[in-house]
């Protein structure tokens, strides 16, 4: 019968502190007492830009930047004589070649039973590119303070013979304070956000069908929700059964922010904020009508005039105009892309005459005239519109109101050629 792992047991604390230290996202280095490298992980080997084994058995001095050693040298003195358990500075790395990486390193103490210092841990921030942003703020002369924090988030532990699930002090205290006590399984799973339950579901792990992953969630904490990443790992006895799930929550709010700003940019258009064809496509297949859909694809008359004769400037003015209008002559639920220079499509979901009387209102809304500067253009729009009662590919059914608004233009333009593509049966509405 195999035995239940504690947090206590050596091969377990080994464990949870071997993933950590391989897996931080920093740099992180045991040093002995005479200052040299007697372990690293990858991220302080990356920061170095060297091999792990040319770091081990070197002193911090001979990669450290010469101006910046003395301080260094000081406050390593001052935890060994007791006087300090620990320090933070920030200096700078010199990598082969010459060059130079700026570092927040935070050092602690590691004492044995009796209290004495038998080695130091570190852990190393590269912080060049906040270094960078300060400098070019300095040269603008504004006045920022950067907050650097290494790791925002922390570890979690899980006994599945037992059940017993716990938080770290550093997690328990990124979510509920710095006074916040450590968090059981349904407290912490309380936080997470009710449509992220599957994400942050451990039953894989522990059911054995995988031995790690990656989850991503969001987590309600004392700064508000948060998206955490959270690398999960599974441990098992000597027969190869699940024992123990450990896992190390980072916040990552910041960088998801970023992935949801890239994603959004590329689904719109930049100068009028309408969906552009790549949006268009994935709102589209997420469209719920259960009365048809129509799609308007709709030409600009008009529009290479006012550029030719007003400039570029004037001619966005005119598409931004436009965009505002179509958007206020269809529902919410309604789509509007521009699809081109002064091409626009328009998809309204609902029955045959929602999407005629969508194309009236908008052929009328752009005869209205559009001041630009000190001067009126009179830009129309041409339209041809398909509607069908079972949703079909939209490259598809944007061909056919292609070749509709082809039509519209050919007849005297200012006009609307719509056609059911159950009954082709057209209908238009001209000047």
């Amino acid at each position: 019968m195999a035995q239940a792992s504690t947090a206590d047991d050596p091969e377990t604390r080994l464990a949870l502190f071997d993933f950590a230290f391989e897996n931080a996202p920093i740099g992180i280095a045991l040093v002995d007492l005479g200052g040299r490298i007697i372990r690293g992980n990858a991220a302080f080997a990356k920061l170095l830009s060297l091999p792990i084994d040319k770091v081990l058995g070197t002193h911090f001095k001979d990669f450290t930047h010469p101006d910046d050693i003395e301080a260094d040298l000081i406050l390593f003195q001052q935890v060994l004589r007791g006087k300090r358990d620990g320090y933070t500075i920030e200096k700078r790395y010199l990598r082969p070649f010459g060059e130079l990486v700026h570092v927040l390193i935070h050092v602690a103490a590691m004492r044995n039973a009796d209290g004495e210092v038998v080695r130091f841990i570190s852990q190393i921030e590269d912080i060049t590119r906040h270094k960078e942003h300060e400098r070019q703020l300095a040269e603008r002369a504004a006045q920022l303070e950067l907050a650097l924090e290494a790791v925002r988030g922390g570890f979690w532990q899980m006994d599945i013979l037992t059940g017993k699930f716990e938080t770290s002090d550093r997690l328990a205290q990124f979510i509920g304070g710095p006074t916040a006590a450590r968090l059981d399984l349904e407290r912490y799973v309380n936080r997470v956000n009710v449509n992220d339950g599957a994400q942050a579901d451990l039953t894989p792990l522990i059911t054995g069908k995988l031995d790690q992953n990656v989850a991503e969630y969001r987590l309600e904490t004392v700064q508000g929700e948060r998206w955490m990443r959270c690398d999960r790992r599974l441990l098992r006895d000597s027969d190869g059964r699940p024992v123990k799930i450990v896992g190390m929550a980072i916040d990552f709010t910041e960088e998801r922010r970023r992935i949801e700003m890239l994603e959004e940019t590329a689904r719109t258009d930049a100068l009028t904020g309408l969906l552009n064809r790549r949006g268009l496509s994935i709102e589209f297949a997420a469209l719920q009508s259960a009365a048809g859909v129509a799609v308007l694809a709709l030409d600009l008359d008009g529009f290479k005039e006012v550029n030719d004769a007003h400039g570029h400037a004037m001619g966005d003015v005119v598409l931004k105009t436009t965009a505002s209008r179509l958007t206020s002559s269809v529902r919410v639920q309604d789509l509007v892309a521009r699809t081109g220079g002064d091409e626009f499509v328009v998809v309204i979901a609902g029955d045959q005459p929602a999407g005629e009387a969508a194309a009236k209102r908008i052929l009328a809304r752009m005869r209205e005239p559009i001041a630009i500067a000190n001067h009126i253009a009179d830009v129309r729009v041409s339209i041809g519109g398909i509607w069908t009662p079972d949703k079909r590919d939209v490259s598809e059914l944007l061909n056919e109101a292609d070749a509709l608004l082809y039509n519209a233009k050919a007849a005297g333009k200012d006009a609307v050629r719509f056609q059911s593509a159950s009954s082709r049966d057209d209908r238009e509405y001209p000047r």
